[in-house]
This record gives structure tokens, C-alpha cells and sequence, in this order.
């Protein structure tokens, strides 16, 4: 994909963060007219450049932040590019330029540009600065704000991408860590775990190598499958009584190149804190958690974990609280594809309108859950 799509075309901060070449925290281009009014209306920087407005009474057309004060709703006309308001027979404002490019986007280009082709080099804040003739705080505000992270997020990001295709692709994790600017192994190892979910020797073989122990009990959502690895709890599965069978076959399928073994006693500790949990009888969970995801799950993820016991979030609200307001049905998909369900509580995020939306185990265990949470906590239950 070219840069200049990428950067004016793509969604906030997607849940394929890590697989994308350029994340950027621009939103989806508007449908509807309604979102693009709101949009003008709270003069969201986000939108600049992906509709124009043109106001009939002045013969004018703008960009969505244009300082001009708001005309009314009525006198207002939206188009995709300049050359549609031209043709319509509008004119430039004086005051916005929408012909010029948006000088911040073209900074947050050439950054991630830069980045990308220096990945070898120390890009510190302070180097960044120098290059681009900014002061770093400046920099690093204009960047995250177009981009959703910092300089040192990006380049981190884009060198674990590296990293990861380079290993797709059979080369060797030397030639890998080279190729993407690590300066040692224990650079990449650092950072291996919380970005590939396992090391790299183990990503590149699928996942083959992992030993992986899970124990099926009984608890008030009839049967639970908690199995974990040597750093973690890597799944949490809720099914029917008679569904044993179906628990075992789910863990193959998401981690088919495992050893996967039944080992209640490594278990243990893990498997009663969550029945525990699930009763009411433990409202707070501590259990270390080995999964894959990506940057934008995790923050998900760990917003998912902030929400107190007892309390629910909508999908807005919890893309507001990560700064990605537009960005819900991104966090609907995080949510989707939690693998640790009630230890990363996905079942605390509820609709707009207060009802509850779907659930991988079941709207009734998800009803279920909040009661027992609410009613712990003395708080109000959903209808």
C-alpha cells in the first residue's frame, strides 16, 4: 500500500497493529453526512483531509477544522475532494487552504519514513528532533497524535514486524534481527514476549516446542478449561457439561504446533482462583497471562482488566478511555478475540444502549457473570 494512502486512508490503530506496514489514527472515510457534521462540528484534526465542507451562503469550501465561525447545518455541503467543491463552483477559503497539504500529516510521513530507512540508528526524541528541526516534545505530540503511538512505539512496532515477516518468510533469526536493527538477541528476546507472545525461535516454528497444561473442572458456567504454559495462563474456556471433547479440540486448533497434555497439578493454583472468581468468592484475579496479540489488543486487553469488579464499559467508552474514540468496533474485535475469557473480563463491555452484545461463550454466561459480579459488589444489575 502506498504511503499516502496508508496514511490518510487507514483506520485507528487496527487490531492487525503489528502486521500493518504504517499504523496511523486517522478514522475509516465517512459515509453518511450525519458523521461527517459531527466531525465538522467538534473540528476533529482526525479528519483532515478526508471530506471538504462548502457553505452555499459564501460560496466557500473548507476543511473539517476550518476556525471559521460554524455556518448553519442547512447551508452546509460535503464533498470527498477539492476538485468536486471546485467544479461545484466553490471556492478555496482563505483561512483553512484546503488545497495545501496538511503540513502535520506530511511531519508524521516523513518521520515514519525516516524511521523506516534508519532503523539502524539510535531514533531517540532528541535525534528525531534535530532531523526534522522540532523540539522533541513538539515532535512526539504532533506524531502520537497523528499516528495513535510515539516515534519509539512506531519503530519498535515496524522492527517486530520486520522481525516477524523475515521469520515467515524462513530467514534465519540472525539474519532477521540484522535486517530490522537489533543490535544483539537479547535486544529482540526483551521484547519478544510481550510482542510475539512467545520467542522468536518459537514463533518462526508456529508455535511448535511449547508445552502446554490444562485442567477441565466443574464451576457455576458448567464446564472450565484453563490451560497455561511455563510463563502463563494461555486460554480460557467456557462450554456445556457434556463438551469436554470440544474444550480439548478448540485448544488444538489455536495452538495446533503444541504439546498439549491434561496436568490438574500444574493447574491447580490457576483453576481455583478462577472458580473462586467465577462464584463471587474472589473478586480480584493475579494470574500471570502468556497469549499472543497484538499492540492494540493488549492496550484492549489491559483497559479490559482497569474496569473495576462489579462495573461495565461500553465499547465507546472504552475507546474513548484509550484515546481511539472512533475506534469501538476495533475494540468490539479485541474483545471477540480475547483467549483468556473472565481473566481478561471482555464480558464487562455492554452496548450503548445498556444491553448486552455478543459473547464467544454465550449471552447467558455473560449475563450470568455480570449478576454474580454486580451482586458481590452490592451494584446495580443489568436488566
Amino acid at each position: 500500500m502506498l504511503l499516502e494512502q496508508t496514511l490518510i486512508q487507514s483506520p485507528p490503530i487496527p487490531a492487525d497493529f503489528l502486521t500493518r506496514q504504517l499504523p496511523v489514527n486517522t478514522p475509516t472515510v465517512t459515509t453518511t453526512d450525519a458523521q461527517r457534521w459531527q466531525a465538522f462540528a467538534s473540528r476533529d484534526a482526525r479528519y483532515d483531509g478526508q471530506f471538504f465542507m462548502a457553505v452555499r451562503t459564501t460560496g466557500i469550501y473548507c476543511r473539517p477544522t476550518c476556525p471559521a465561525r460554524k455556518p448553519k447545518r442547512e447551508n452546509v455541503q460535503f464533498f470527498d475532494t477539492t476538485e468536486q467543491a471546485r467544479a461545484a463552483g466553490f471556492r478555496a477559503c482563505k483561512r483553512c487552504h484546503p488545497d495545501d497539504a496538511n503540513p502535520q500529516i506530511e511531519l508524521a510521513k516523513s518521520v515514519c519514513i525516516y524511521i523506516q530507512d534508519h532503523l539502524d540508528d539510535a531514533l531517540t526524541l532528541d535525534a528525531l528532533g534535530v532531523q526534522f528541526h522540532l523540539s522533541p516534545h513538539h515532535l512526539q505530540r504532533v506524531f502520537k497524535r497523528i499516528v495513535g503511538v510515539t516515534p519509539r512505539e512506531y519503530a519498535e512496532a515496524y522492527r517486530i514486524n520486520h522481525v516477524k515477516n523475515s521469520l515467515r518468510d524462513g530467514d534465519t533469526i540472525a539474519g532477521a534481527l540484522y535486517e530490522a536493527g537489533y543490535s544483539s538477541s537479547s535486544r529482540l528476546y526483551e521484547r519478544a514476549p510481550a510482542h510475539l507472545g512467545m520467542t522468536p525461535a518459537t514463533y518462526q516454528r508456529g508455535g511448535a516446542g511449547m508445552n502446554i497444561h490444562y485442567a477441565i473442572v466443574d464451576c457455576a458456567l458448567g464446564r472450565l478449561l484453563v490451560a497455561s504454559t511455563e510463563r502463563g495462563v494461555c486460554a480460557v474456556y467456557v462450554s456445556d457439561p457434556d463438551a469436554d471433547a470440544h474444550l480439548v479440540e478448540t485448544l488444538n486448533v489455536e495452538y495446533p504446533a503444541a504439546l498439549i497434555e491434561a496436568g490438574a497439578s500444574e493447574m491447580g493454583e490457576s483453576v481455583s482462583a478462577l472458580v473462586r472468581h467465577i462464584d463471587g468468592q474472589q473478586p480480584r484475579l493475579d494470574l500471570p497471562i502468556d497469549v499472543q496479540a497484538t499492540a492494540f489488543q493488549r492496550r484492549v486487553w489491559a483497559a479490559l482488566q482497569a474496569i473495576p469488579y462489579g462495573e461495565t464499559r461500553t465499547y465507546s467508552e472504552l475507546a474513548a478511555e484509550l484515546g481511539e474514540p472512533n475506534s469501538a468496533r476495533a475494540v468490539a474485535r479485541a474483545c471477540a478475540t480475547n483467549p483468556v475469557a473472565i481473566l481478561v473480563p471482555c464480558h464487562r463491555v455492554i452496548g450503548a444502549d445498556g444491553k448486552l452484545r455478543g459473547y464467544r461463550w454465550g449471552i447467558e454466561r455473560k449475563r450470568a457473570l455480570l449478576e454474580r459480579e454486580a451482586r458481590a459488589a452490592g451494584a446495580k444489575i443489568i436488566p
